[in-house]
């Protein structure tokens, strides 16, 4: 376990603090905390930086509301950098983005990362924009009804090939399954991290039965 006076300050007395999100691994934002404020963090378990145009310490949320709770604290290999991970009430930029990394300055067209998040934003632009001949568009105008009997078929394709222990098309129809459910997700306001939080959440309790079954 690094402490406190392990690390490595700058000259200023500070040491730049990388907020992830605990659920999505996204990176949030990047802050700075001296030795004070990394304390009340770790006392209050929730972040507390040092503004260096203010030269004042801050408690995010304080005044939003969007605190940050602490999961986590990890040094670099050198202790002269943070990584904070959290559980968060709300976007993490002031701007009322869920990150405050939103602009992108290059993406590789031959190494194009899919992620759950990603599909979802997707979604979601999809959604707003409903652009022509598109299948997510079709869905979104026909409304909750269809998607909910899309899902509902989606479903059934699982059962069906599960049961005949067919992986391919098993895996296949999941595919269609999810994308699905994340229409459903996204025409009733459901985001990923609430899904991670609710099975985050599961996992605590399934871990304290396992604990009572093993003391009795």
């Amino acid at each position: 376990m690094v402490r406190i006076s392990d690390l490595k300050f700058d000259e200023k007395g500070l040491i730049p603090a990388i907020v992830v999100d605990a659920f999505s691994k996204k990176v949030l934002t990047l802050a700075y905390m001296n030795r004070e404020s990394l304390e009340i963090s770790m006392r209050k378990e929730l972040t507390c930086f040092y503004s260096r145009s203010r030269r004042k310490l801050w408690l995010k949320g304080e005044k939003s509301g969007h605190f940050q709770h602490i999961v986590s604290i990890t040094a670099d290999c050198d202790n002269d950098a943070l990584v904070v991970e959290v559980e968060k009430d709300g976007p993490a930029c002031h701007l009322g983005t869920d990150s405050c990394f939103t602009k992108s300055v290059y993406a590789s067209e031959k190494r194009k990362g899919f992620s759950i998040d990603k599909l979802y934003d997707m979604l979601c632009e999809r959604n707003e924009k409903r652009p022509h001949g598109s299948y997510t568009t079709y869905l979104f105008e026909k409304g909750l009804d269809k998607i909910l009997k899309k899902v509902g078929e989606e479903s059934t394709e699982v059962i069906i090939a599960a049961k005949a222990q067919d992986k391919k098309e098993t895996v296949y129809e999941i595919g269609d399954l999810a994308y699905h459910m994340m229409v459903l997700m996204v025409q009733a306001g459901i985001t990923p991290e609430d899904i991670r939080k609710e099975l985050a959440s599961r996992h605590i309790i399934d871990h304290k039965v396992k604990q009572e079954k093993m003391t009795k």
